[in-house]
Parts: C-alpha cells; structure tokens; sequence
C-alpha cells in the first residue's frame, strides 16, 4: 500500500495533535446536556472513534451510511441515504462527523435531514476540508485539516475500499487509481 502513495500530506503524530484541539472546541462550544454523534460512514470511522474518546461527556454515537462517490475519484454529485433506518435526532443537539469536506453536496444533503427529522442544532466536523470552490454553500464548524484540491486516502479515506487502514493521510499516485 505504501508504494501507492505520492507523498505523506498529514502524518499520524499531526493529526493526534490536532484532534486534541478540536475535542477541545466541541466541549467548549457544546451545552451542557446530551448530544447525539453521526459519524458518516465509513471514511468517518476512524477520525470519529479518535476524535470522540478525547471528548469528556456522554455522547450518543449513531453511524450513517451515505454515499457519494460510488468507487471513483470524484463526488457522483449525488447523495445516497443507504440505510433504511435514520437516527432520532428530534430535539437534540448534533455532531455530524465526516471524513472530508469536498463539493459540500453530503455534508449539506445530511444536515438538512437532520434539522427536517427535528435536530435542535446541527454543527459539523471533518478531518479535511478541500480548498475550493464548493457545489454547495457549506462549511464545517470543525475542520482538522485543509487541504488543496488532491485525491487522499488513509486514516479512513478510501479509494476502491482500499487504503482506510492507513495510519496518514496521503496522496494518492494517479498509477494506483487505474
């Protein structure tokens, strides 16, 4: 797998580094009282089990499966609620964890079902966030990393199923995407 990288873009002691920061914003930012965790399946699986251990309070943790980009490089441009269940979210505070913040079309589609299924506030975080231009008007209220505009995989980013296990976030080689 290593070989398929281009180069290490956020390195594993980096990223430990900043999820401290950033459960430390949630906790300060949060009211006191219960919140209900989505973590978007699966590439938010890793980020959001490293992220949340480090937040001092009682979460309720709720995993959705959603899919955009349907095997390839870029975002399909449509969202896809894969579950037939959707988490209770009616009169609740929530954190909608992503892996990565790209066209803005999952992060958008997501938090909108949850304020129409009754969410008292919905606020947002991803590991990464692309710096560019975004097919819808979103931004995360907790963003690890940005980015430039490059197709990453590791520490739960995939390409194919493939690479999440990665304990970095790298660049993936244009040679391993064929």
């Amino acid at each position: 797998m290593k070989n398929d990288i281009e180069r290490v873009l956020v390195d594993e002691a980096v990223i430990q580094k900043r999820l401290d920061s950033m459960a430390k914003e949630i906790e300060k930012d949060f009211p006191e009282g219960p919140v209900v965790v989505i973590i978007l399946l699966k590439g938010a699986l890793v980020f959001a089990a490293d992220l949340l251990r480090r937040v001092p309070r009682q979460l309720s943790i709720e995993c959705l499966n959603v899919a955009s980009y349907h095997g390839g490089l870029e975002s399909s441009g449509q969202v896809d609620f894969l579950d037939r269940h959707f988490p209770v979210v009616k009169g609740m505070h929530v954190l909608l964890l992503d892996d990565i913040l790209d066209t803005g079309r999952t992060l958008a589609a997501v938090a909108k079902r949850l304020k129409e299924e009754g969410a008292i506030a919905v606020h947002t975080g991803v590991l990464l966030a692309k710096d560019k231009k975004r097919a819808e008007n979103v931004q995360a209220d907790y963003v690890g990393f940005e980015i430039g505009d490059e197709f990453v995989v590791g520490y739960g980013l995939d390409y194919k199923g493939r690479y999440r296990n990665l304990p970095y976030v790298g660049v993936l080689k244009l040679s391993a995407a064929t």
